[in-house]
């Protein structure tokens, strides 16, 4: 980053296994975005996939115990934005998901989380046996959504 720019935000949170309250983070993660000039389509990008991931994270890694917590760590600058979400429960095998997309899936409504979360984010990794998901949005990523793009007919 040049001298110029906004210095790094960062937010680190220990939630409980409450989707509201999980949902409620992401307000601080937009206006920190506005505020180091990411448009409107890549600030939406982030929000759903962060609430996919949190939705994810207490629901099927914790299993809404009020005994497990979840972290949430945002890190934003100018040119990226790293989101880490950690729950406490068995984790699991992101490769063994199924591919919704596939013709026997198609009519499923379940597992596209997964899928949508590595379509709108740049990088998505998982950590601690899949208790960890690191997801990163890179500036330079206009991935879905391209207003310009005229090949769907």
């Amino acid at each position: 980053m040049g001298a110029s720019s906004t210095p790094a935000w960062r937010l680190h949170r220990t939630i409980p296994s409450d989707t509201e309250v999980g949902s409620r983070l992401i307000d601080d993660l937009s206006m920190q975005m506005r505020e180091h000039g990411w448009d409107e389509r890549q600030i939406f990008q982030v929000q759903l996939a962060y609430e996919e991931a949190i939705v994810n994270a207490i629901r099927h890694g914790n299993r809404y115990s009020p005994e497990k917590t979840v972290e949430v760590v945002f890190i934003c600058n100018s040119q990226q934005v790293r989101i880490e979400i950690t729950d406490q429960g068995c984790g699991f095998d992101p490769g063994a998901v199924p591919d919704p997309t596939s013709d026997e899936r198609l009519e499923n409504p379940g597992g596209r989380g997964v899928l949508m979360i590595r379509e709108c984010m740049s990088d998505v990794s998982y950590g601690k046996g899949g208790c960890q998901l690191t997801m990163v949005k890179d500036r330079s990523d206009l991935s879905i959504g391209h207003d310009d793009d005229q090949d769907d007919e």
